[in-house]
Formats: C-alpha cells, sequence, structure tokens
C-alpha cells in the first residue's frame, strides 16, 4: 500500500501490486484451457529458466536482460507464445510462425497436451541464450 496527499490535504491510499502478483491476477481472469496453459508456461519461464514477468501492453512478457517472450491470449480459447527476437532464432525444430511479422514469431497453443515441450524447451534455451550474448539491435520495416 502507498499513500500520496492531494492538495486539498486528503490522504489517497492506493493499493500497489508487485510485477508478479500482476502476472497472477492477469493469469485468473482466464478460465479453462487458457488458464492451464498460461500459468503452465508461466511457471515453465519464471522457474524453469529464471525469467522476470511484467504485465506490459496488457499481457504478461518475460524478460532476461530484455524481452525474451510473451504469452497473448488469442480468440478461440487458445495463447500464442511469441519470441520477441524471433526472426533470430532457428526454428530448427519447425515449431515457430511468423505470420508475416519482421520480428516476432511464435506458436498458437489451444491445448496443454498439444504442446510441443521438447521443441520449445530448446526455442526458449535458444532465446535465452541469445538475449545473454547478443545485443538487441531495433528491426524496422522499410517505409513504403
Amino acid at each position: 500500500m502507498r499513500s500520496f496527499e492531494c492538495r486539498q490535504g486528503a490522504i489517497l491510499t492506493v493499493k500497489m501490486f508487485a510485477p508478479m502478483e500482476q502476472v497472477d491476477n492477469f493469469i485468473y481472469r482466464f478460465d479453462g484451457a487458457q488458464r492451464k496453459i498460461l500459468r503452465y508456461l508461466h511457471e515453465l519461464l519464471t522457474e524453469e529458466f529464471h525469467l522476470e514477468a511484467k504485465i506490459r501492453y496488457k499481457i504478461p512478457f518475460y524478460y532476461g536482460r530484455t524481452w525474451i517472450c510473451y504469452l497473448n491470449p488469442i480468440k478461440n480459447e487458445g495463447i500464442e507464445f511469441a519470441f520477441v527476437r524471433g526472426k533470430e532464432l532457428s526454428n530448427h525444430q519447425g515449431v515457430l510462425d511468423h505470420r508475416e511479422r519482421v520480428q516476432v514469431a511464435g506458436i498458437e497453443v489451444y491445448q496443454l497436451a498439444d504442446f510441443p515441450r521438447e521443441e520449445m524447451i530448446e526455442v526458449i534455451h535458444e532465446a535465452v541464450l541469445l538475449d545473454e550474448t547478443t545485443p538487441y539491435r531495433v528491426t524496422r520495416r522499410p517505409k513504403d
């Protein structure tokens, strides 16, 4: 809780949420398969890969030095698990889709049972290594 004094002298108390609590609140806004997928991926990224989670642009982003990936709820009860520097990843596993995007690549997950865990563990390892070893460069589309 933080308190602020208003111009009129009244004290306003606001509950401040830690980033992890914000992500938990985000996850619990969903039901069914979306919640299971979000919870599973969140725990995978924060517990196994020790990434920091923060809400940015109203969705959870996961950080090492810079943004590595994010979880984006999509239509039909799915989650897009996207990598910010997807263009720089090898994708030799063949699981990431660029969907006409210049930089980001991801995978849509509709059922946890269909999640290609071993392949995605490799992708996450590669993304974390890229974040730790190669400085991030902004890629922009050429103007028409």
